[in-house]
């Protein structure tokens, strides 16, 4: 017995939300979402997420942060060889 999309949906919305999926099934599982609340729900926690994780990996540390960073490293590698 089959569900209603929802399997084949949850399943491939990852690919799906990064428009890796064939146009037939990217017209599948949209259609899918557009019907479906739960999964319409999901997907756009998935891509809440998505956005912020990649808004977060733009940001840089600020610079002096960077040198202790880097200086605290060199320290341990130091002492590991002494």
């Amino acid at each position: 017995m089959s569900d209603c999309g929802c399997e084949k949906a949850r399943r491939d919305l990852e690919e799906y939300l990064r428009n890796e999926v064939c146009k037939t099934e990217h017209a599948d599982i949209r259609e899918h979402l557009e019907s479906c609340p739960a999964c319409r729900d999901e997907a756009l926690v998935s891509r809440t997420l998505t956005e912020v994780v990649a808004r977060a990996c733009r940001e840089s540390a600020p610079e002096e942060l960077r040198d202790q960073v880097l200086a605290r490293l060199r320290e341990v590698q130091e002492a590991a060889h002494a």
